[in-house]
């Protein structure tokens, strides 16, 4: 089992920035993948950002060259750095790990972002 917990959501005007943290706690040494996404109101939960335990990173198309997704040296937390932020931004951002082909999920951080 693996247990997230992710944090750093807020409220920042467009153009500035936040850093999403997600520490993993548990049987962390089966995790591969994390990853964050994020889920709009109305909408469905969308990937942002993922890197594997190799050091691989993708994005999407919508955050390339603005968001930078990265894993502390233990592996066991993962960031997202969010600058140029812009309004379409806004959603609560889940902490994503893949253990084994299972999912495991961060509770949720908003980011809300005002123009």
């Amino acid at each position: 089992q693996v247990q997230l917990v992710d944090s750093g959501g807020g409220l920042v005007q467009a153009g500035g920035s936040l850093r999403l943290s997600c520490a993993a706690s548990g049987t962390t040494s089966s995790i591969n993948t994390m990853g964050w996404y994020r889920q709009a109101p109305g909408k469905q939960r969308e990937l942002v950002a993922v890197i594997t335990g190799g050091g691989s990173r993708n994005y999407a198309d919508s955050v390339k060259g603005r968001f930078t997704i990265s894993r502390g040296n233990t592996k066991n937390t993962v960031y997202l750095q969010m600058n140029s932020l812009k309004p379409e931004d806004t959603a609560v951002y889940y902490c994503h790990a893949d253990s084994w082909g299972n999912d495991y999920w961060g509770q949720g951080t908003q980011v809300t972002v005002s123009s």
